[in-house]
């Protein structure tokens, strides 16, 4: 390697090491690689890490020592932002977003900013009226379902309803038999995920303390649960807007990924440019 090669690497580790960390977690029964063209999108400008949730194969199961909370699942994420240099842009969808906001909770001082694509922040449902209920009884009944195929050892059952529940009838059958076979040894774990986000105790006053720029996108098919709490979180968040992905369900980030994508990177690239002013 000559000495201008040199100087080029280390730049670039400089450039990466100095960049506002990007995190973004996936939504249930999906993974790291779900996240791979917005890391791509993002390029060189942002660090990028998409950590996995326990039952995925790199993570591994729920050790079980005791119940499991939507804490223990953004514990991980937390030790993320707190090893990272400065404040860091925290992405979430489904699942995903529920642990986002639990993090993002636990240290609303070092976020940059927040985008949550149909969080599935359940609790939210119990203080929403007759229109809450409504939608909190669907969430129960589909957990209900996966619940009672996981504890009867039809994983295969339980996670095809899970996935036509989240991706429409037929979403099962369409997937690659690899697919299947991944969501098939993830589906024990679904049952505690539905738990910890029925059963998370924030209350809704923790979320005013979190003032980084939030984009809260819904898709425009989004399921009665999903619609209520998105529209929900921009009134309880002091800088948050609501977007909706025209075209789209809940599975927006991979189905219409192209367009969630470029919404994140813009997002965040207002909320970097923003900041560069009021540093200035």
């Amino acid at each position: 390697m000559n000495s201008m090669t040199d100087m080029n690497s280390v730049a670039t580790l400089q450039a990466l090491s100095s960049a506002t960390q990007v995190i973004a977690l996936h939504c249930s029964g999906s993974g790291a690689a779900q996240w791979r063209k917005l890391g791509e999108a993002l390029g060189t400008r942002h660090a990028f890490v998409a950590p996995e949730h326990y039952g995925c194969d790199s993570t591994g199961p729920w050790s079980g020592e005791r119940a499991f909370t939507l804490a223990d699942e953004a514990a991980r994420t937390i030790g993320i932002i707190d090893a990272s240099h400065g404040k860091v842009h925290l992405v979430g969808h489904s699942y995903g977003g529920g642990v986002a906001l639990r993090a993002a909770v636990e240290r609303p001082e070092r976020i940059a900013s927040l985008t949550l694509y149909e969080p599935s922040a359940f609790h939210l449902l119990k203080m929403m009226g007759s229109y809450g209920t409504h939608a909190l009884a669907e969430i129960i009944e589909i957990s209900r379902r996966t619940a009672d195929g996981v504890s009867c050892g039809d994983y295969r059952g339980a996670a095809a309803s899970f996935v036509d529940y989240w991706g429409g009838q037929g979403a099962w059958e369409a997937l690659r038999p690899s697919v299947q076979a991944a969501l098939i040894r993830w589906a024990p774990k679904a049952p505690l995920d539905f738990r910890a986000l029925l059963e998370e105790r924030t209350p809704t006053s923790a979320y005013m303390g979190l003032r980084a720029p939030t984009l809260i996108m819904r898709g425009q098919h989004a399921p009665v649960p999903s619609r209520a709490i998105a529209e929900r979180l921009p009134m309880l968040l002091p800088a948050a807007r609501l977007a909706i992905v025209e075209g789209a369900g809940h599975m927006g980030p991979i189905t219409h990924a192209e367009a969630v994508n470029e919404a994140i990177v813009r997002h965040i690239a207002e909320a970097d440019s923003s900041a560069h002013i009021t540093l200035k």
